[in-house]
């Protein structure tokens, strides 16, 4: 997924009502940029960080700044926008990146399915050839990390999350394919596994859907200021 310009940076004052953020430009002028994350964002929001910002086409954009990255000492670039995994995902799919999702010709977005849900991805055959089972993928965001190495979610409580997984469990049910990808937005980590600490209830429901017969997959990205690109695959560590 490239950028359709370069990003610019930034150095972060304050993150406040969860979609907002004030930063100093590289210029020394101080602005308000747009957070698209909803989540606590831990360890991303320390006053000082570089950041890097892309910019809208549009002059009208009230905030015309978007935050994309955080830049850490210790860990480089993270990508913190929720909105693109989903664009990261889809590009990999089409370019056979992730083997476990290719031979689907068919990519369908945000398709109703379950109660009063949309899937992320829906990857289906080609009608006039032998059928497969389609593969419904829902994708989360990852850039938590508190052990290095070790990426995390969710860094706070989702009770949207678990009901993603509750959905991809009657999707087997009812014999479809379901597929729940995280896309780590991070360079520095080997592994996954779920922030139990914090969400005693989602890392219980990931082990209950795994062994309901949902598949989980989990990759990292390399990021630059140009583009973020999916990478390679992580192992899922399930915590006892």
């Amino acid at each position: 997924m490239r950028f359709k310009t370069p990003l610019e940076r930034g150095t972060l004052i304050r993150r406040y009502k969860r979609f907002l953020a004030d930063v100093v430009l590289a210029d020394g002028s101080e602005t308000t940029i747009h957070v698209p994350n909803p989540g606590a964002m831990l360890g991303l929001t320390e006053p000082g960080l570089p950041v890097w910002m892309s910019r809208s086409p549009y002059p009208k954009r009230k905030l015309p700044l978007t935050l994309e990255m955080v830049e850490l000492a210790d860990a480089g670039l993270v990508g913190v926008n929720t909105m693109n995994p989903n664009r990261i995902a889809e590009l990999a799919i089409a370019e056979g990146l992730i083997p476990e999702l290719t031979g689907y010709p068919i990519l369908r977005r945000e398709v109703r399915y379950d109660e009063n849900s949309r899937i992320d991805v829906l990857l289906q055959s080609d009608p006039d050839s032998l059928q497969r089972p389609s593969a419904w993928v829902e994708i989360k965001n990852v850039h938590f990390s508190r052990t290095a190495g070790l990426a995390e979610f969710p860094d706070c409580r989702t009770e949207r999350g678990v009901k993603h997984l509750h959905a991809l469990e009657r999707v087997v049910d009812a014999g479809g394919r379901a597929v729940m990808l995280f896309v780590l937005q991070r360079m520095d980590c080997t592994a996954f596994t779920t922030a139990d600490d914090i969400d005693r209830v989602y890392g219980p429901a990931l082990r209950q859907a795994a062994s309901h017969g949902v598949e989980v997959l989990c990759y990292s990205c390399h990021l630059t200021p140009e583009a973020i690109r999916l990478d390679r695959a992580l192992p899922w560590r399930p915590n006892s």
